[in-house]
């Protein structure tokens, strides 16, 4: 989604978590309400199927996720589908990554699942995919090519690298950690209209710096910091 503003698009990390727990209801809604334009989730998958949004790949009490069912998780967890009807019910624009680790490096069944239902609502236009791994990122061309992708680095790429796996995944968007940008980055960007969605920004001088060299989205824990990007 391009942005029409005359500003970056602002997301909320995970919400809005210096006022409520990360990856929660209130915290998506809290940062909608300071006037962001919507936010950052992450997405995994229990041991029963059921798709939440965390996160780490444990509880604070060291629980694995993957070994835990709905049941066993707390209340305050949502689950992809609550949050896809919040998002229904708000102008929200959405970055869902798709979590991974190493022990489950191959996509599992939550990315079609979680297209499907983004689908289903009509909500695939205010949406883009994102993941650290590009087999994720490819399995979300095939399962929705609709929907538009973001590649996750955290790590300088080589442009040659770059192009090919943003080619293989049909990404729109490079997704780098901020310190990551600078004008080179950013006219590579151009020249192959690349979209530059960044992370995690929340120091004011960041976002002015990150604003004038012509990112596209910044994705950042404070949302009065976020918004210096307006001027």
């Amino acid at each position: 989604m391009s942005s029409l503003l005359s500003r970056p698009l602002l997301l909320g990390h995970r919400g809005a978590p210096h006022q409520f727990r990360e990856n929660t209801l209130p915290g998506f809604q809290a940062a909608l309400d300071a006037g962001l334009d919507g936010v950052e989730i992450d997405v995994r998958r229990l041991a029963d199927g059921t798709l939440v949004l965390h996160h780490d790949p444990h509880l604070k009490d060291g629980r694995q996720l993957r070994e835990l069912r709905r049941s066993e998780i707390p209340e305050w967890l949502p689950t992809v589908p609550e949050f896809l009807a919040w998002m229904a019910d708000t102008d929200a624009y959405v970055n869902i990554e798709f979590k991974w680790e190493r022990e489950v490096w191959r996509p599992d069944d939550r990315i079609h699942r979680t297209l499907d239902m983004v689908r289903g609502l009509g909500l695939g236009k205010r949406v883009i995919t994102s993941s650290f791994n590009p087999l994720y990122v490819q399995a979300s061309r095939q399962a929705a090519p609709e929907i538009e992708r973001g590649f996750l680095f955290e790590h300088s790429f080589s442009p040659a690298v770059l192009k090919g796996l943003m080619n293989w995944t049909g990404s729109v968007a490079l997704h780098p950690r901020h310190t990551l940008i600078d004008a080179e980055l950013m006219a590579l960007a151009r020249r192959h209209g690349w979209r530059v969605n960044t992370w995690t920004v929340n120091d004011a001088d960041e976002v002015q710096r990150l604003t004038a060299l012509g990112v596209d989205a910044l994705i950042g824990n404070i949302p009065e910091v976020l918004l210096t990007a307006a001027g």
